[in-house]
């Protein structure tokens, strides 16, 4: 099987051409490029001038404009020459749908230009097709022939291109033959790609975006093995999840796609799709862009695999024995971390989904209550809600009084050596390669396996963090053990977003590739204080306002569970980036559609500025919410329009008429 990166447990940059946008050098090991794109109307020169600097000031080495008919690309002219007056000479990108015309114009003025092979030459209807081979045959050269014009045009301007494929815009004719899968996605840009290469043209970048991240990451890495065993070299990769969404949701989805390919050296540039100003975007890139240019990020070796347990372009959950509600066909359980607690009472439990109503003496659980307490040596003194159960250390356990509710977590080496353990539940800390000491010594594993009551606690002080985890859990998997996983993530860094993306790459990574039957996400000690004294995030944007610690740790929890695909315990909102197509103002529109459905777990609605986006991008959405005019919103569920051109006005009570008509509307509890 050819990999899709150099090392699976040794951080190293994938080996991609160097393309030249403008100035900037972009692959061949340059640095990871950072990139956003403007919302404003492109035919407002200056309201998209200022916007372009406020993202080239944040820190934007690229920045992307819309240009969706010959107009808007015309225009682009008017833009760069006001930056170029300005001193600002940041490359400019045209983002092209469905209008060859416009790339064309676009081509001659920008210095690089964004095209989708779904619906650059092919157009989407919805139809499945049938095609025998010469008729197969037969499109690409018609593509072949829509396509050249505009690759000469950017061999002649030095122009760059970036081929962009899109899950949910995959022509029919590549669904008909391929469906809506990642080898689609990978083909749909093979296609554009070998006419480019036929014509001598080489200065392009590829891109394979979902908003399920899940698509995404096999998608980059199918596209990576198929361009090494082609042609025996790659393009660079700008990485994104599309229609991510806004504040937490939106940076732990990016981050768990666009985290886990990094963390193998895939990527030369990025982008975070969020339903928000541009600017925002680009710190949280800084966020995930400076974790690769640490010191000494191989410091400590983690042994070499040979055989790889799993197929990385497939998603399949690693095969584990249930014990209790841990494993097997469970969901993933949440494990909170109340060990920095001194004195835990029943009111901070509100944090992780439990409310105690004092006059019934009864409790309340939310969605997203969390599975398990870790209080370290602590001991409670109340009664707990019967659904949620205590992790402690062996010395509090042997005084626990309710053996049933509270369970040991010990050492690998202490577990072994313990006179008394639990009959039923053992959680088992088993470090993963932090120092040299006994690195392929793996006795434990096997010492371990021959206990059915033991849950593996996978933790590490390797700074290749998910590498390190990674490598555990296939060695495992090679030595035939199926007790479960919890992934125990601990961050070092300081702000909100820095820990979201932390949590997100390391979790999501080992998510993604099936890996982990429960989640635990802590901090270290000066990080928790930091977070505590100052908790707003490093865009100074405050998502953790009001709420503790351990409430952001274990939203984050759900919301990378979520973002993962393995375990839905709230509302997903599939909503896109905005941009100068937008016909309405999405952020106001997302945050009124967000308050009225929050309530509905486990219900994807899909909320996009315009046709571009939907209904293509809404492939993994219940309900869509699409502008299709000024003022006007066209309904869908699924691909299929229900209600079309309503006055914006009633668009949303609409919309929740189409949820009860649907049954997927529940009464919000007051």
């Amino acid at each position: 099987m050819q990999l899709y990166c150099n090392s699976l447990t040794q951080y190293s940059r994938l080996k991609t051409r160097e393309v030249k946008i403008g100035d900037l050098l972009l692959g061949n090991g340059h640095p990871i490029r950072i990139q956003t794109m403007t919302t404003t109307d492109t035919m407002d020169t200056l309201a998209t001038v200022e916007q372009a600097i406020r993202c080239i000031e944040a820190g934007a080495e690229l920045v992307r404009i819309t240009a969706p008919s010959k107009n808007e690309a015309e225009n682009l002219l008017n833009i760069k020459n006001e930056l170029r007056k300005r001193g600002y000479t940041t490359p400019l990108v045209a983002d092209i749908h469905f209008t060859p015309n416009a790339a064309e114009i676009a081509a001659r003025i920008v210095e690089k230009v964004r095209i989708n092979p779904g619906n650059y030459v092919d157009k989407k209807k919805f139809e499945q097709l049938e095609y025998t081979d010469a008729e197969y045959a037969e499109e690409i050269e018609r593509i072949r022939e829509k396509f050249t014009p505009l690759v000469n045009i950017c061999k002649e301007y030095g122009t760059a291109m970036r081929i962009g494929t899109n899950h949910g815009s995959l022509s029919d004719r590549i669904m008909s033959r391929y469906g809506d899968t990642p080898n689609g996605m990978v083909e749909s840009a093979m296609e554009f790609l070998r006419i480019a290469r036929s014509l001598n043209y080489h200065n392009i970048v590829l891109s394979m975006k979902s908003s399920n991240p899940q698509v995404m990451v096999q998608a980059y890495r199918l596209l990576i093995q198929q361009m090494l065993t082609e042609f025996n070299e790659c393009y660079p990769l700008h990485l994104g999840v599309t229609e991510a969404g806004d504040g937490e949701d939106g940076r732990i989805k990016s981050a768990a796609g666009i985290g886990t390919l990094l963390e193998d050296g895939i990527g030369d540039t990025i982008r975070v799709s969020l339903t928000e100003d541009p600017e925002f975007e680009i710190p949280v890139c800084k966020d995930l862009v400076k974790r690769y240019t640490q010191p000494d990020l191989n410091k400590t070796p983690i042994p070499a695999i040979n055989t790889i347990p799993y197929n990385p372009f497939e998603y399949k959950r690693r095969n584990s024995n249930a014990i209790q509600n841990i494993g097997g066909h469970h969901v993933p359980v949440v494990i909170a971390d109340f060990s920095k607690i001194n004195d835990i009472t029943p009111q901070h439990l509100r944090s992780i989904g439990y409310t105690y109503h004092a006059d019934t003496d009864k409790w309340s659980i939310g969605d997203a209550a969390a599975d398990y307490i870790f209080t370290g040596y602590q001991l409670l003194n109340f009664e707990l809600p019967g659904t949620l159960q205590v992790i402690c250390h062996p010395s509090a356990w042997e005084l626990s009084q309710n053996k049933s509710q509270y369970h040991p977590l010990f050492t690998a080496a202490g577990f072994l050596k313990a006179k008394q353990t639990d009959e039923q539940l053992n959680f088992v800390s088993v470090d993963c390669f932090s120092d040299e000491t006994g690195l392929n010594d793996f006795t434990y594993l096997a010492e371990l396996q021959k206990h059915p009551s033991v849950v593996f606690c996978l933790q590490t002080g390797n700074n290749r963090n998910m590498q390190a985890i990674r490598r555990m859990v296939m060695e495992m998997m090679n030595k035939g053990i199926q007790n479960p996983v919890v992934l125990n993530i601990n961050s070092q860094w300081h702000t909100v977003d820095e820990h979201l993306v932390h949590y997100a790459t390391t979790a999501g990574g080992l998510l993604l590739d099936g890996m982990g039957d429960g989640l635990m996400l802590s901090m270290q000690e000066s990080s928790y204080q930091s977070l505590q004294q100052n908790n707003a995030n490093a865009s100074g944007r405050n998502y953790v306002s009001n709420t503790s610690v351990e409430a952001f740790m274990n939203n984050t929890a759900f919301g990378i569970l979520q973002a993962t695909r393995c375990r839905i315990s709230k509302t997903e909102y599939i909503s896109c980036p905005s941009c100068g197509r937008t016909l309405f103002d999405l952020q106001e529109t997302t945050a009124k559609i967000r308050a009225k459905t929050h309530h509905l777990k486990g219900v994807k609605i899909a909320i996009m500025g315009c046709i571009v986006n939907g209904p293509g991008e809404m492939a993994d959405a219940d309900f869509g919410y699409v502008g299709s005019g000024p003022g006007k919103i066209t309904l869908y569920k699924g691909k299929e329009i229900v209600k079309r051109n309503i006055d914006s006005s009633i668009a949303l009570d609409e919309l929740i008429k189409l949820l009860k008509e649907n049954e997927a509307w529940i009464e919000p509890t007051v």
